[in-house]
């Protein structure tokens, strides 16, 4: 038994040691935030689903509105079908010309829900309409919710890409391909964070 456990001494050696260099050069650092970017990714996909999920409710009961702007309801099912037309794969992560397609997607479609709920307060009956008031409700509490996973999902990409560019973890990223990650630009949270302009020459018809 002695002599069984001579010979796995030089090999329990290599294994620590190796477990050793691992840790020291990062791998198990972008381990840990590779998935936490992987789930930080999930739960934007989930708030925007849900997002998603609320707008055929919301046209449906727009469209009750007499004399409602045609135009302006288009945009917003024109938006939601190329939104949800991006297959949002965990592999997107990686690929900045994917990601950029999939961020503009849903930065129109904010835009178009945006242009629609200021387009909605000029009509009374909407005003009074409490399934529409309670729709608004719940697409405003969705907005608040994609700020926060979206805040949450750059922080730690963030924190990924200075480890994937810093020495020595750099040489690691290298060896084991782990390319830096696209994230949410700040140019872009700007643009859609900023309501649309609207101007009324003439109050809707009834």
């Amino acid at each position: 038994m002695l002599s069984t456990l001579r010979r796995r001494l030089p090999a329990l050696g290599l294994a620590l040691a190796l477990s050793a260099s691992l840790t020291g050069c990062g791998y198990n650092d972008f381990q840990r935030l590779d998935e936490q970017v992987k789930s930080g990714w999930a739960e934007v996909l989930n708030q925007y689903q849900r997002r998603s999920d609320l707008i055929p409710n919301i046209v449906a009961t727009v469209k009750g509105e007499a004399n409602f702007e045609q135009e302006t309801l288009t945009k917003v099912i024109e938006a939601r079908s190329r939104a949800t037309s991006i297959q949002a794969t965990p592999e997107l992560v990686n690929d900045p010309a994917a990601f950029q397609k999939f961020q503009e997607a849903q930065g129109q479609l904010t835009g178009a829900l945006s242009r629609l709920m200021v387009v909605s307060e000029q009509y009374p009956n909407l005003k009074a309409n409490q399934a529409f008031q309670d729709l608004r409700v719940q697409l405003e509490g969705t907005e608040n919710r994609i700020t926060v996973a979206r805040n949450r999902y750059i922080k730690t990409v963030q924190d990924y890409n200075v480890l994937a560019r810093s020495f020595p973890t750099n040489l690691t990223a290298m060896v084991f391909s782990y390319g830096v990650k696209p994230s949410f630009t700040v140019a872009n949270e700007a643009a859609i964070s900023v309501p649309p302009a609207v101007s009324f020459d003439k109050p809707a018809s009834k």
